[in-house]
């Protein structure tokens, strides 16, 4: 099956410090983006969905700006962290390489996430 990226960008009032403790940490990723998430040793992760584990190494971490999963399978999730410089709005714009490859169901999944992470965060 080919992979399929899927791009989107939402807008926060929180800042990028406070965000990005929910896109690199296990805490912070449990609470919107997986079931459970369990460190297996140096950049390595544990996600957990359905009683499913998928390893995945944390390929990228730039503080305050990017934190990027490469999961064993080939799919990847990036997380990148933006301020506007004209409205100073904070925006996180997530990479979503996977098998799923149906762009509306992608987009209820992502924004169903989000909206958790907002009411964690504040909108």
């Amino acid at each position: 099956m080919s992979k399929f990226k899927f791009v989107n960008e939402f807008e926060f009032r929180a800042s990028p410090k406070v965000l990005f403790q929910y896109i690199s940490q296990p805490s912070g990723l449990q609470q919107w983006f997986s079931e459970k998430v369990l460190i297996k040793g140096v950049n390595k992760f544990d996600f957990q969905w359905d009683g499913d584990s998928h390893m995945a190494k944390h390929s990228i971490v730039k503080l305050n700006k990017q934190s990027k999963f490469d999961f064993e399978n080939g799919n990847y999730v990036d997380f990148k962290l933006d301020i506007s410089d004209l409205t100073g709005t904070t925006y996180l714009t997530i990479t979503d390489f996977s098998d799923n490859n149906d762009k509306d169901e992608l987009k209820d999944i992502w924004s169903d996430m989000i909206f958790k992470l907002k009411e964690i965060v504040g909108h």
